[in-house]
């Protein structure tokens, strides 16, 4: 056999020693399902019949917009949109999977996770991030992602719904993600937010992948933001 398909076959022995899904492919963003609040804007949104109650305090999630463009669309100064509302953007998502990573490549500002699934630890000494600090397992045919030490950030889209409830998580927030195969094309995706200093338990959201093979001959399109944006809230004179 040739060797370069030699490579190119050795992941997949891997994983089917392994005995688990790949998940490897190119989708669309998580989905609400049907029945769902989608909102006014093109990103998957969390609906809030979803929430759990907040604790005393936890109203400083729901923000209002200031006017300043800083604050309203950090992401027009091309500041990182952070992992939730990252993923939940209405982009492609390219999942490239082996023994020991995951990778989800995002479209949207080319937002990048490296997931190990080797059983280690959550790293210490870190600062918080935009993205947070994820590990992974198995559990049977579902994978678990989960995330933590993030920094206070946008949860979702909604203040495109809403200009008064801009959501913001707190910097005590923890993920979990968990990612199996409900048909030939298409991948559950379920995010549970656990958020003690905003709410009194964890809540909980289904979502669904759609592969889209027909995208593999474009693939991931280059997108290009770089910090030391000069254009205010986006708009350039």
């Amino acid at each position: 056999m040739n060797r370069h398909v030699l490579l190119l076959l050795a992941p997949l022995v891997l994983l089917a020693q392994d005995n688990k899904p790949d998940f490897s492919g190119i989708y669309e963003w998580p989905k609400a399902l049907p029945g769902a609040d989608h909102g006014k804007g093109s990103a998957t949104i969390f609906d809030r019949k979803n929430f759990a109650p907040f604790k005393p305090g936890g109203e400083a999630f729901l923000e209002p917009r200031t006017g300043d463009p800083r604050h309203d669309e950090p992401r027009d100064f091309c500041l990182p949109p952070g992992m939730i509302a990252g993923m939940l953007s209405a982009n492609a998502v390219r999942l490239v999977q082996n023994k020991e990573f995951l990778v989800i490549a995002h479209e949207f500002m080319a937002m990048t996770r490296l997931i190990p699934l080797d059983g280690r630890p959550h790293r210490e000494g870190m600062e918080p991030m935009f993205n947070g600090d994820p590990v992974g397992h198995w559990e049977d045919d579902t994978l678990v992602i989960e995330t933590t030490n993030f920094k206070r950030w946008m949860l979702d889209d909604y203040y495109y719904t809403d200009p008064k409830q801009y959501r913001m998580h707190s910097d005590a927030l923890t993920t979990s993600e968990r990612i199996h195969r409900k048909d030939a094309t298409t991948l559950s995706y379920k995010m549970t937010i656990d958020d003690p200093k905003i709410f009194t338990q964890p809540w909980s959201q289904d979502f669904e992948m759609k592969a889209k093979p027909e995208w593999e001959k474009m693939g991931i399109f280059e997108y290009v933001c770089e910090e030391n944006n000069r254009c205010p809230g986006g708009h350039c004179k």
